[in-house]
């Protein structure tokens, strides 16, 4: 499924400023509702003085008048209705609506008392406002109640709170139209990037420029740059190799040719026999050299699995491997040896690849080994790990040439009789550094010849460490 970038964005620019409108829109329906109180409170107070300014005492009785403009102040389009009461200090009404609620302030006289109640099954907002009178007797103040319905307060509250809200949507589409703008020019870089990649021939692993890039892009644009530095690392890597692979192949197999053709010619039984012989060899030579490329290749595609192995697991692989390899061994008397030692303790490995690896070292200290030497492969475990060694007595290796000796196609007298080709190290280091393991081999010392690769398996909580030395 295809996902927007452009469409995120904008969903989450958006997302806080919808939740910020949604709720300003609701403390403007509750301003709303107080500013419609504040203005139905100032009529009523209004309307409440001006009826009690025209209540007088003379000739020893209450006089009084309700002045017109003290209910024209509520003239509007809602369908309100206005209740009111005139009461002296004794409860004597003197008029208004008898069925309105009495109700006096609690505190000061002078100050005005506001109150919810209902008339007639209708909600209503009233004030009590006391207005003394002079000339009267008893020096109680005159009661004054207004009351009106809720209708008009509660369309103002609408009006106020419906224009706030176009006002708010009016806003957030001007905002959304510019934070599209924005994000447009904002996303030019990645269109430019994206053009730039398009436009570029194939097979090209050329960099990219960084110049005129935001500085959020810039880890994309190195990453990138990265990965392609090291693809055109891989793939000269992959094409020295194969014209490696294309010269190691083609030597053996010309002299096939040339053995098969001898064959064909030989004028004796014997001579047919000693060419057949010798092409059977080379034929064998290049199967095996075959294998390790495809074992080398496999080896560099796949990431094998880690996996809890005991010690014991790697002595019964290691004598597996003594035995597919003994009768080398025996063609060249090599006396063909195996140690072990220390308790049993868990690694983590890989069944298959410490086999392959354990087969390429013991078959290199055998293929290098002179006639009549001595070969040992040893396994000694302890809290630390266990350790897979392989020694031979053979001529050693040059000081220079301990670290190369782990590349591809690399051997020391390319003119020596010794049938290797320089894989079968490249494959140990191959399958090591698959673990995060390191490669290294020494020379034996205290007088001695020869060379020992020993591979280190850390315990299993300790991650993998494999070292040649």
């Amino acid at each position: 499924m295809i996902r927007s970038l452009r469409r995120q964005l904008l969903a989450w620019v958006l997302l806080p400023v919808v939740g910020a409108i949604a709720v300003d829109i609701w403390l403007t329906y509750k301003t709303s509702l107080a500013t419609a109180s504040v203005v139905q409170d100032q009529l009523l107070l209004g309307s409440a003085r001006m009826i009690a300014e025209q209540v007088s005492f003379e000739d020893g009785s209450f006089q009084h008048q309700i002045p017109p403009a003290a209910l024209e102040l509520f003239q509007s389009p809602d369908p309100d209705r206005i209740y009111y009461r005139v009461t002296t200090g004794d409860g004597q009404m003197l008029a208004g609506y008898t069925d309105l609620l009495l109700r006096k302030p609690p505190s000061s006289q002078d100050t005005p008392y506001y109150f919810g109640a209902k008339m007639r099954d209708e909600d209503v907002r009233a004030v009590t406002v006391m207005q003394p009178v002079i000339g009267n007797p008893s020096a109680q103040p005159v009661v004054v109640e207004v009351a009106q319905t809720m209708f008009g307060h509660t369309a103002l509250a609408k009006r106020i709170w419906f224009q706030t809200i176009r006002q708010q949507l009016l806003i957030l589409a001007i905002a959304t139209v510019f934070i599209l703008f924005g994000l447009r020019r904002g996303l030019q870089p990645l269109v430019r990037l994206r053009n730039d990649v398009l436009a570029r021939r194939e097979g090209s692993l050329g960099r990219l420029e960084t110049y005129g890039i935001p500085a959020e892009l810039t880890p994309l644009v190195d990453a990138f740059n990265d990965y392609m530095q090291r693809l055109e690392n891989y793939t000269t890597h992959r094409s020295v190799f194969t014209q490696n692979a294309a010269h190691q192949l083609r030597t053996p197999l010309t002299v096939l040719n040339t053995q098969i053709s001898d064959a064909m010619r030989a004028e004796s039984q014997t001579e047919r026999e000693s060419a057949l012989t010798n092409a059977r060899q080379t034929l064998q030579q290049t199967t095996r050299l075959v294998n390790q490329f495809l074992t080398l290749s496999s080896a560099e595609a796949s990431n094998s699995e880690l996996e809890p192995i005991s010690t014991q697991i790697f002595v019964d692989l290691i004598q597996k491997v003594l035995e597919t390899l003994a009768l080398s061994a025996h063609n060249k008397h090599i006396d063909l040896g195996f140690e072990r030692s220390g308790a049993d303790t868990i690694v983590l490995s890989n069944p298959d690849s410490f086999r392959e690896i354990a087969t390429n070292v013991i078959d290199n200290a055998i293929r290098y080994t002179p006639a009549h030497g001595v070969v040992t492969v040893r396994v000694h475990s302890s809290l630390q790990g266990t350790i897979f060694s392989v020694e031979d007595n053979g001529i050693g290796v040059p000081v220079a040439h301990l670290e190369k000796i782990f590349e591809r196609f690399h051997r020391i007298d390319a003119s020596s009789a010794a049938p290797g080709n320089g894989l079968g190290l490249a494959i140990v280091k191959e399958l090591a550094t698959q673990s995060g393991a390191r490669a290294h081999a020494e020379n034996l010392t205290s007088g001695k010849n020869g060379l020992i690769v020993t591979i280190h398996f850390p315990r299993a909580n300790t991650g993998i460490d494999i070292a040649c030395r």
